[in-house]
């Protein structure tokens, strides 16, 4: 997986993370440190781009429920937990939709994960840029 930011300037700093590839076992931890070094730079909303993304697993789904605690300023699971991690998906979910983490043009195959586990309830998800940065 390949990982690109930059950053927009909407109403707020926006940062724009690009993965392409696969967003896996292997390449999970890479884009949850990827968004903390951002987090950790003062930026708190963060815009996924998954336009070049061709794959995301259950790994990937934790990357995405841990960068949406990071820029609501809670404490990320504990990701040795393994599946008590993915559980608390649930419980993250119910606080209703992400103001400050949104996701941008995702392919149809990641859209169909996406759905089926409900995470389109979740995150905000757009297909043109501009209006996902003036979104935050």
């Amino acid at each position: 997986m390949e990982i690109t930011t930059n950053l927009e300037q909407g109403r707020v700093p926006v940062s724009v993370i690009c993965i392409s590839g696969h967003l896996d076992g292997q390449t999970y931890q890479d884009l949850i440190s990827k968004a903390n070094e951002i987090v950790g730079t003062g930026v708190k909303n963060i815009l996924l781009d998954l336009g070049d993304l061709t794959y995301i697993s259950s790994a990937g789904l934790v990357s995405l429920h841990t960068i949406s605690l990071l820029t609501r300023g809670e404490a990320p699971p504990n990701l040795e937990q393994g599946w008590s991690t993915l559980k608390s998906m649930d419980q993250t979910r119910d606080g209703g939709l992400q103001k400050n983490f949104k996701l941008l043009n995702p392919r149809p195959e990641v859209t169909n994960v996406l759905e089926m586990v409900g995470f389109s309830e979740f995150f905000e998800v757009f297909t043109d840029k501009k209006k996902a940065v003036d979104s935050f």
